[in-house]
């Protein structure tokens, strides 16, 4: 799992990798269908090397996968905990005390 802080650094260095674009996908109570699912992404880390292409309807786009919890929730409270989470990232790279 990443903490907070690790999240708001991915989540800048993605937006400065996809020239200010970021879209998240949240899944069903079973997770993403595999047409969205790319193989080494479950573990991603924006420090990796070599960074695979993907396909399908997005080609060419960068996919990163990205687990809130191992438990389920229902959409609303994914929704809910993820604008949270990016609402934070925001705050601490402002660096206000907001995440603390």
């Amino acid at each position: 799992m990443r903490t907070s802080e690790q999240f708001s650094e991915d989540m800048y260095q993605y937006l400065d990798e996809g020239g200010s674009r970021l879209s998240y996908v949240i899944g069903g109570a079973e997770g993403l269908p595999p047409q969205l699912k790319y193989d080494g992404y479950e573990n991603y880390s924006p420090s990796k090397k070599g960074k695979k292409k993907g396909g399908g309807g997005n080609s060419g786009a960068n996919r990163k996968m990205l687990s809130l919890s191992s438990m389920t929730f229902t959409h609303q409270f994914a929704r809910t905990l993820l604008m949270e989470q990016i609402y934070r990232a925001s705050e601490i790279r402002r660096g206000s005390g907001y995440h603390k």
